[in-house]
């Protein structure tokens, strides 16, 4: 399994390719982002999972998750020493997976790793098409559908509504729904989080996001899609 790991601090980037290496994992290192966006337009394919510095000599690991986000979807997990709420969503915004802040330990971003490629391994038991009221998901593709027309979702944002697709009818409480898309890995999830990706799949998704009808919320309880 290969990763592309993009970080200029050169002893840094040593000490986790080493790591890396030493978990069975094959590496790519690229220390700007130029010569990354060069890998990734050559064969962006043979990478199972990306780990992207924030901050780059000439540009920003945003750029980086930008591109592959638009190409392949494949796990993304940012770098950085900048530890705010605005750059967390920002990069969540992005569709990146997961953000470990500088300094930490290797077996951490081990344990994450492996908890952001365990959410990407298909399920067998997913259904290939679901379809909810005028919203179809076509789960072999990643895509989702309004009246007939594609809906750009992020990758977060697609995941979500994939839970609430495999669990019709059911009350799920914002805890399961935490659980399921992060695997409680990362300190920065939260209910506010969870809110803001709630609110922003009813308005790519509901006919009217003041009065939802897709997405409904039951009170003191959690979220409920379909009968």
């Amino acid at each position: 399994m290969k990763i592309l790991l993009v970080e200029d601090d050169k002893t840094i980037a040593s000490g986790l390719e080493y790591s890396l290496q030493q978990d069975q994992y094959s590496t790519v290192l690229c220390y700007d982002v130029a010569s990354a966006k060069k890998v990734l337009a050559e064969d962006i394919d043979q990478f199972a999972l990306c780990l992207f510095d924030l901050q780059l000599p000439d540009g920003s690991g945003y750029e980086l998750c930008r591109m592959v986000k638009e190409r392949r979807d494949i796990p993304v997990i940012f770098l950085t020493v900048i530890d705010d709420e605005v750059n967390v969503v920002m990069g969540l915004d992005m569709g990146a997976d997961d953000y470990i802040t500088k300094p930490f330990r290797v077996r951490e971003l081990l344990s994450r790793i492996k908890t952001v490629l365990r959410r990407y391994q298909k399920s067998p038991y997913t259904e290939a098409i679901i379809d909810i009221d005028n919203v179809r998901i076509h789960t072999l593709e990643g895509k989702v559908h309004k009246n007939g027309v594609e809906v750009s979702l992020t990758a977060l944002e697609y995941r979500l509504l994939l839970i609430f697709g495999n669990h019709l009818g059911q009350v799920l409480t914002r805890n399961q729904l935490l659980e399921q898309i992060w695997d409680v890995a990362g300190e920065f999830v939260n209910d506010n989080t969870l809110t803001v990706y709630i609110k922003r799949l009813r308005e790519k998704l509901e006919d009217d996001p003041g009065q939802p009808a897709l997405i409904k919320t039951v009170r003191g309880l959690g979220y409920k899609v379909g009968d």
